[in-house]
């Protein structure tokens, strides 16, 4: 007769955890081995020289890409970069530059710093940085412009085609989170918070204690175009207007050590001060820590469109020779308990893209409103201008907008903000503009028409059907420029908040918001209008 042989449920639990383990364990050996034998028999046989560091930065890099656009190897330039963003302080030129294509250029010249300072203007081109071409420069050429205080660099550019050059003297560059804080009236403080750097809540602190100081008895922060930045930072931001010990957020993975809740831990500032926060599709990350945990506690109300949907929490990791790893390690939950993460890079389509998540959950508020998770932040109050669109945003990444306000600002002088205004005028002229750039965008409902006509089965259907289908593309492709009617609001924000910035800066366009921005004035009427604000949150 056999024996039976019992094995306890925890026994058989650590059994199969271990022979997983020692599985993936195998698996990575084996695949590393591989790797580095292919490595290393490339470099050595290769018909021409090659680069060792420059392709395993490719190979890594391209191994990443399919996970998520947040898990990211750093080079020792790229971890530079990254101190620099968290700190907020770096020494260079003092401007925001884009680099792609072989050039640079230049997107926003900080107000009194080096690059202005020397004439540098949004738009310009640059191609030499000192005796070096920018297009010969394999690296990131945005490195060039950096350097140590007071040491001078020549840059030559190009400027509405005239080449011209200026010598820029370095300087210690201080990039505030809180750049503007007002009074909009006599009892409604305004507060821009731009990304949450290592400054964010003191700062935020420091123009919320000024604002009450001078009287405000109302508060509107606004988060629009924040891309986020540190967690602790945004912990710290709540807590300038929750008490102590309360729940902001709670982060979840597979590693045990990384679920954590996050809790308060310093005196607020004031727990009643009533509290709007404006956001919109380019607030992202931190900034929807901040507006979804306000939101969910009914602390303030949100006003403006859906935010971005980024709901996942990255940790830099350091590896050999300077270089990290950051990598997305959890999910974050506000409050309520809801997860604002859009996109699902781990289901992707036919073509290997991710999906957009279309399965909201319901949660509730603490005074028991209705919140959802999976899309973002929804505002309690929405703005039209504020909505995000498949054509501005096409027209914004394919720097149509950037372009035509660097054409208008050279033909349109202004002296000062009360003389601004873009009218229907100029909005036609855009559209010219925008027909004659030979500017095309694709969307979702293309891809699949054209995937269709592309296929064997369309010709299973007949000319007739195909024709159809034909036809059905070319009117999608007319109401495309019919859509620059339809969504005229928000593309002429979009060009207003451009051309402002070239004129008068940044603190010329929060100057201008005071006075002119929709989701401000929508904001101050809530707050003026007390049974309407205390209605929203209960």
């Amino acid at each position: 007769m056999k024996k039976k042989i019992f094995i306890p449920a925890i026994a058989l639990v650590v059994l199969l955890v271990g022979s997983s383990f020692k599985n993936d364990f195998f698996e990575i050996a084996k695949q590393v081995e591989i790797f580095t034998t292919l490595f290393k028999e490339l470099n050595m046989n290769y018909v021409d020289e090659t680069n060792p560091a420059e392709l395993m930065d490719t190979a890594i890099k391209s191994m990443l890409e399919d996970l998520d656009p947040y898990t990211n190897f750093m080079n020792e330039q790229d971890v530079e970069g990254f101190k620099i963003s968290n700190a907020g302080e770096y020494s260079g030129i003092g401007a925001v530059v884009k680099s792609s294509n072989d050039k640079l250029l230049i997107i926003e010249p900080y107000q009194g710093y080096p690059a202005d300072k020397a004439g540098l203007k949004a738009g310009d081109e640059i191609i030499k940085i000192g005796d070096i071409n920018v297009a010969d420069f394999k690296e990131d050429a945005t490195e060039l412009l950096k350097g140590a205080s007071k040491s001078d660099v020549t840059i030559t550019y190009k400027r509405q085609g005239k080449t011209l050059t200026t010598s820029v003297s370095r300087d210690e560059i201080e990039i505030d989170a809180v750049p503007y804080f007002n009074m909009i009236d006599a009892e409604t403080g305004y507060i821009v918070l731009s990304k949450f750097n290592s400054k964010a809540s003191k700062q935020t602190e420091e123009a919320l204690e000024d604002l009450k100081g001078k009287g405000a008895k109302k508060i509107i922060l606004d988060l629009r175009g924040n891309p986020g930045g540190l967690l602790t930072e945004a912990i710290d931001v709540c807590n300038l207007f929750v008490p102590k010990k309360e729940l902001i957020v709670s982060t979840k993975s597979k590693v045990k050590k990384f679920n954590q809740e996050y809790y308060t831990r310093k005196n607020p500032v004031d727990t009643e001060i009533p509290l709007v926060v404006l956001i919109n599709g380019r607030s992202a990350s931190a900034s929807e820590i901040v507006s979804g945990a306000l939101q969910d506690l009914d602390r303030a109300v949100v006003v403006g469109a859906r935010s971005f949907g980024k709901g996942l929490v990255q940790r830099p990791i350091k590896l050999n020779y300077g270089t990290q790893l950051k990598v997305t390690i959890s999910r974050y939950y506000t409050p309520s308990g809801r997860c604002i993460q859009s996109m699902d890079y781990w289901n992707r389509d036919e073509e290997g893209k991710a999906v957009v998540n279309k399965n909201f959950n319901e949660f509730k508020t603490r005074n028991g409103r209705k919140v959802y998770d999976g899309g973002g932040v929804l505002p309690d109050l929405e703005v039209k201008r504020l909505k995000d669109n498949s054509i501005t945003t096409a027209l914004l990444q394919n720097n149509v907008v950037f372009d035509y306000a660097t054409d208008y600002y050279y033909k349109h002088p202004v002296a000062n903000l009360n003389e601004f205004s873009f009218t229907e005028s100029d909005y036609q002229n855009f559209k010219n503009y925008v027909q004659e750039s030979g500017f095309t965008y694709e969307t979702k409902t293309e891809k699949a028409l054209k995937k269709v006509m592309e296929s064997e089965e369309i010709d299973e259907f007949g000319t007739s059907v195909k024709s159809d289908y034909q036809k059905l593309l070319n009117d999608i492709n007319q109401s495309k420029l019919a859509s620059l009617d339809e969504y005229q609001q928000s593309i002429t924000k979009n060009i207003e908040d451009e051309l402002i910035v070239r004129y008068f800066y940044r603190e010329g366009l929060y100057e201008y918001y005071l006075k002119n921005d929709e989701a401000i004035q929508n904001a101050v009427a809530v707050l003026k209008d007390e049974a309407k604000y205390k209605s929203i949150l209960k």
